[in-house]
């Protein structure tokens, strides 16, 4: 073992350990990556930037782009009121419809769109189908997963892996080359969810108001505030109220009408009735305050919180946005859009305290009341997946049929090898553009940097693994301990690796670790080295054991209220399913 080998082999296994811990973001470890691979000189300064002009960075950027011109038209909308309709009369047709068309959509565009414009038709179909809906948000997120196993753009680990055959010089596959088998998976996944894995979730039951939904009901009163109360004549900051009790004030009434969201620097006036948010022994404390009144038998629901000036909505922490990691207070959330934060759901579990400062992660559902003036600004900042129906945006409906068309364009142009993946979906990405289907801003504003950051460096560190000899050094050991057992056992070796390291990290991180591994193992035995990518492929997109391995289940899983727990059970019988399937089947379409 050299020296270069053994620096990769420690980067390597600090860059799982960083992903799995969620310490810093996924993209910045990637970057961290290519940066200390350049300082130590183990690969050049081309090979190291090489990651940003590679064909799948660039490929997957494009189809951000082509998907967001689908999405802006409101392509969807007809799909999604004759889903809620179906909803009405029957939720056993709903689900299969629903997995269908998203099955169908997710083979196309992003997995992560997909399942985020669905979010909100999904909980409209489960209040048509008086359902809970934890029944349907985890179909929602595995049909996605099982349509993008179907075609080279379904998800962005297929075009990775492909751009890594192609600098391999083992060609590239086929627009629908995976068909055969990611059918195979869709229809077996969807069939299973029918019959085992719906009737295995928990329901969660069916909360009519998002105040009902995160248990605000111990947590909201009012209160009035008497003459002699030591908060009257102070600014709503400096109040007793706050400085001793830390309690958060959400409105404040007078005269018997709502005052705006109320400013920090309000003076608090005799016969003011606040709103607060507080807990059981707190509200107790305002009791046992000298001039302070608790209004009881109070009843809260959605409309009491709602007003012409503010909303009540529930919106996701984006997997792997600026807010994974940090507090509502690093953003500076209620200043800069005029919100309070009244609850967080993490992990199953709902928080009503202390909410500015607790970290958030990808997943985590939050209940927000927030002005209506600002919440088109804040919709738009890319940390926060809304899925209640609030004023649906403005489509441009008269361009439904040029987006469609261009999507039709860039798949048909593509499987005709007509021309190659990459430039077909940047040509339909400008003409998107030029057709106004999209403005240029949006363009930029739908192409998930992250990811693309993600991409780049992670291909540079395969580039290492290779460059260096540590992925001949671990092709070899597999060779010695597995190769024995024939090329079935190699191969059935590869999915389970890589499906067990994409539960805990990015199937990306996991698809570009073991792709150029599997290369080398193949080849060096004499056997065909795509059977081996393939197993790599599907191994790392077909994640459903953990909420993290999965950019799509980790959306679902604070509106789907489940715990960690859920997805073990319902999502551990599927991956030993279609591992077992993929071993059986890979070789019959793809021979040694």
């Amino acid at each position: 073992m050299t020296f270069e080998i053994a620096f990769v082999f420690v980067l390597v296994l600090s860059t799982v350990l960083l992903f799995v811990t969620e310490r810093f973001p996924v993209d910045l470890v990637a970057l961290m990556v290519m940066a200390t691979l350049l300082v130590s000189g183990v690969i050049s300064l081309e090979e190291g930037i090489s990651g940003f002009s590679n064909t799948a960075t660039v490929t997957v950027a494009a189809m951000f782009v082509v998907s967001a011109g689908l999405f802006k038209t409101g392509a969807l909308n007809v799909v999604s009121l004759t889903l809620e309709r179906i909803g009405r009369h029957s939720f056993w047709i709903a689900l299969i419809a629903m997995m269908l068309v998203v099955g169908l959509i997710s083979a196309f565009v992003n997995n992560t769109a997909t399942v985020a414009i669905f979010m909100p038709i999904v909980l409209g179909i489960a209040r048509e189908a008086k359902v809970s809906p934890s029944k349907l948000m985890m179909p929602l997120s595995f049909a996605s997963i099982f349509g993008g196993a179907c075609t080279l753009i379904g998800t962005s680990t297929n075009i990775l892996v492909n751009s890594i055959s192609e600098r391999e010089g083992l060609g590239s596959f086929g627009m629908f080359e995976f068909l055969p088998i990611g059918l195979m998976i869709f229809f077996v996944g969807i069939v299973y969810m029918i019959f085992i894995g719906v009737p295995m979730i928990p329901n969660k039951g069916m909360a009519e108001d998002l105040t009902d939904k995160f248990g605000m009901g111990d947590y909201l009163t009012e209160i009035i505030l008497l003459q002699k109360a030591k908060s009257v004549g102070k600014t709503l900051r400096n109040s007793p109220l706050v400085q001793d009790l830390d309690i958060d004030i959400l409105e404040v009434f007078r005269g018997g009408r709502r005052l705006p969201m109320p400013s920090q620097e309000i003076i608090l006036q005799e016969y003011d009735v606040l709103r607060v948010r507080a807990n059981v022994n707190k509200i107790r404390e305002i009791q046992e305050r000298e001039g302070i009144v608790i209004k009881s038998g109070l009843k809260w629901r959605d409309k009491d919180l709602e007003s012409e000036h503010a909303i009540l909505v529930e919106a996701v922490i984006a997997p792997h946005s600026m807010l994974d990691g940090k507090s509502l207070e690093d953003i500076g959330f209620r200043d800069r859009f005029g919100a309070s934060p009244l609850a967080i759901r993490h992990s199953g579990a709902v928080q009503h305290e202390k909410l500015e400062t607790a970290i958030l992660r990808g997943g985590d559902a939050l209940l927000i009341e927030v002005k209506r003036d600002h919440l088109v600004q804040l919709k738009k900042h890319p940390a926060f997946v809304f899925i209640s129906e609030v004023e649906q945006p403005t489509f441009r409906k008269q361009k439904v049929v040029p987006a469609l068309a261009v999507v039709f364009g860039v798949v048909i142009v593509s499987a005709l090898g007509i021309l190659p993946i990459v430039v077909s979906a940047i040509v339909g990405a400008i003409i998107l553009i030029l057709s106004g289907c999209l403005t240029l801003e949006e363009a930029y504003e739908a192409i998930d940097w992250k990811v693309i950051f993600l991409l780049a460096g992670l291909l540079t560190l395969g580039i290492a693994l290779e460059k260096s000899g540590a992925a001949a050094l671990v092709a070899k050991a597999l060779v010695i301990y597995i190769g024995p057992w024939g090329p079935l056992a190699m191969l059935s070796a590869f999915f389970f690796i890589t499906n067990l390291l994409t539960e805990a990290m990015s199937n990306n991180a996991s698809a570009a670790l073991l792709a150029p591994i599997a290369i080398v193992a193949a080849e060096s035995q004499g056997w065909d080295a795509r059977p081996f990518l393939m197993a790599v492929m599907f191994g790392a997109s077909l994640s459903f054991m953990t909420p993290v391995g999965y950019q799509t289940n980790t959306l679902i899983y604070g509106p789907g209220q489940y715990r960690f727990s859920d997805f073990l059970r319902v999502g551990t019988p599927l991956n030993i399913m279609f591992w077992l399937l993929c071993t059986w089947f890979i070789p019959k379409l793809w021979p040694f």
